[in-house]
């Protein structure tokens, strides 16, 4: 992935700008589909500390081994949902005139499936839904986050972004 910093990110937003025609198009179709990404122990120990979750499912490898059904530690329910950005950085176009894109909130999130520490997800997105306002676009998204190897997702959700256009010009 590599989205290191603000520079990186802008960049790889800027790669995949599209005319705002070209992005009308994707409504109900095919599916975009972003690069794996592992979710080591050292992801969730920083999840777990920004968040402050240190639930021993999470971040003790031993007792989780010991103690649950999983046979090591997994991620983070939350820590898998917020992947969902950078995974559409990677995965998803946006339009020619955006100022900013905002997260503007779920209609849904299902966690179905445990991310296990080391395994890899990637984001899979297909547009369903698209209004249209003079300076913005809203944009309605079915995210799926799937695990490398696993016949069930991590997490499915109904995702709305938001997407703030420069004014049209007169």
């Amino acid at each position: 992935m590599g989205l290191d910093s603000v520079a990186a990110t802008e960049a790889a937003l800027r790669a995949r700008l599209v005319p705002l025609d070209v992005y009308r198009a994707h409504l109900d179709g095919e599916a975009f589909v972003s690069d794996w990404v592992t979710v080591d122990q050292a992801m969730i120990d920083t999840f777990a500390t920004a968040t402050h979750d240190h639930q021993f499912i999470h971040v003790d490898p031993e007792r989780a081994k010991a103690e649950t059904p999983f046979g090591g530690t997994i991620a983070h329910g939350f820590l898998t949902l917020s992947l969902l950005s950078p995974l559409a950085y990677d995965a998803l176009p946006g339009v020619e005139t955006t100022k900013m894109g905002i997260n503007y909130g779920f209609e849904r999130v299902r966690f179905l499936n445990p991310v296990k520490a080391g395994q890899r997800v990637r984001g899979r997105f297909r547009m369903i839904g698209l209004t249209e306002r003079a300076v913005s676009l809203q944009t309605a998204w079915d995210a799926t986050v799937e695990i490398e190897g696993a016949t069930k997702p991590a997490l499915t959700a109904h995702w709305i972004t938001l997407a703030v256009l420069e004014p049209p010009s007169d």
